[in-house]
């Protein structure tokens, strides 16, 4: 069995916040299970990981847990969350309040390469 997971965000954002805990869930859910777990948070997903943004979005109204709370279990179980260079560079324009949760920069090579490695499973949302 693998034992490594990349999960790459591109479509999850707070524009479309019924979608954003499910990654952290199947993230969390991964590294419980001793999976090593990176996020990669591309396009508009990058927004999440500035601070005081997933902290004020929920999946839906009927839903009490902000989406910063399904992150922090993530984090809190060993995920790491890596930014696209260029996404940071496109959508955040200089923003650079990253949440402690941050691990880093990661680009569009890095994720290939998890994608190409035989080692790494990869899910992407």
């Amino acid at each position: 069995m693998k034992s490594k997971l990349a999960i790459l965000l591109w479509a999850t954002s707070s524009d479309a916040p019924h979608l954003c805990a499910a990654p952290f869930m199947y993230a969390a859910s991964a590294a419980a299970m001793d999976a090593e777990v990176e996020i990669h948070f591309a396009g508009k997903s990058v927004e999440l990981l500035i601070h005081g943004v997933a902290s004020k979005i929920c999946t839906s109204e009927e839903e009490v847990r902000p989406i910063y709370s399904f992150m922090q279990d993530a984090a809190g179980a060993g995920v790491k969350f890596f930014a696209c260079s260029h996404s940071v560079a496109a959508h955040l324009r200089g923003q650079g309040d990253f949440i402690p949760e941050y691990s880093g920069i990661a680009g569009a090579a890095s994720f290939v390469a998890r994608v190409l490695d035989p080692d790494w499973t990869v899910l992407s949302f």
